[in-house]
């Protein structure tokens, strides 16, 4: 009877290239540039399509990062993010709990105009004025968030972000203690990285990022902030406590 080999037989090409892969990475660097996508898709013996393809799974994990026109770098990070989406905490906040140190990169205020959903949600008039807070947040001197702030400005002024802002609008808005808040409605889902956000975060247009979409309400009921905050996937992890029966 011919005997078969589990180990190298029941693999399937795809999750070999990935082993292999992984252990490329494993073995280079922190920093460290990889082979150029051609040479090293034939040194693996598979077309630059599939490579891209098994790599993604990696970037997604935060082992390595994607510079268009510069190329692909092996990152190491010992420590991620975690919070369950019951809690309402800023990332500043969860970060100092684990000892990480995050930092306010590039910041844009602009003031906008209210579109017809914004106007619905924030209860106010088409066309109202609205501050639009988008920044990108460092940890372990690399982009891992960008955040964006939709607020009303009879809620926050720009001139409230002129001093002292590290980044949090919920923070800030906790520290002044006006208006009253009350809790968070959240939705999370996994999007594709649109061009702006990925020069923001250095990665590939199209990459996979987790969203994570929360209205801010106030204790009068209120919604006084529409945040949408894209994360790499291998800097956080968020989970649910979820109750047993309906008790």
């Amino acid at each position: 009877m011919k005997k078969h080999n589990l180990e190298t037989n029941s693999i399937h090409p795809f999750q070999r290239l990935q082993s292999e892969l992984a252990s490329l990475i494993h073995q280079a660097q922190p920093g460290e540039r990889l082979q150029a996508e051609p040479e090293l898709a034939r040194r693996l013996g598979v077309s630059r399509a599939t490579l891209r393809e098994a790599m993604r799974a990696f970037e997604g994990q935060g082992l390595i990062r994607r510079r268009q026109g510069v190329g692909t770098f092996v990152v190491s990070h010992k420590q991620v993010i975690e919070s369950g989406l019951e809690a309402l905490e800023s990332i500043e906040t969860l970060a100092n709990k684990i000892g990480l140190n995050v930092s306010m990169g590039d910041l844009s205020i602009e003031e906008i105009k209210a579109n017809p959903i914004q106007a619905e949600k924030l209860c106010v008039t088409e066309n109202s004025p609205l501050v639009q807070v988008s920044r990108v947040i460092h940890a372990e001197n690399r982009p891992v968030a960008y955040l964006i702030d939709v607020l009303p400005e009879d809620v926050l002024t720009p001139a409230d972000l002129s001093e002292g802002f590290t980044g949090s609008v919920l923070d800030l808005l906790l520290k002044r203690g006006v208006p009253s808040l009350a809790n968070s409605v959240a939705e999370i889902q996994a999007v594709a990285a649109s061009p702006e956000i990925a020069r923001a975060l250095q990665i590939q247009r199209g990459d996979v990022l987790l969203m994570l979409g929360a209205l801010l309400y106030a204790v009068n009921g209120k919604i006084v902030d529409l945040s949408s905050s894209y994360f790499l996937p291998g800097y956080f992890r968020f989970h649910v406590v979820r109750k047993v029966g309906s008790g």
